[in-house]
């Protein structure tokens, strides 16, 4: 059988797991519509959203 600690330590991590892939979802959705500009290394980038 699992000890106490572990269990917590695996509940612990799953509630970790769900709240990361929930927060990655709510970005995904919510990103602003329109026309991405970054400028890098790779020199000047322009994206349609």
């Amino acid at each position: 059988m699992m000890s106490r600690n572990l269990v917590s330590a695996v509940a612990a991590i799953l509630v970790i797991a769900v709240a990361v892939l929930g927060y990655q979802l709510y970005r995904e959705r919510h990103r602003p519509e329109g026309v991405e500009i970054r400028v890098d290394d790779h020199g000047l980038t322009i994206e349609k959203r």
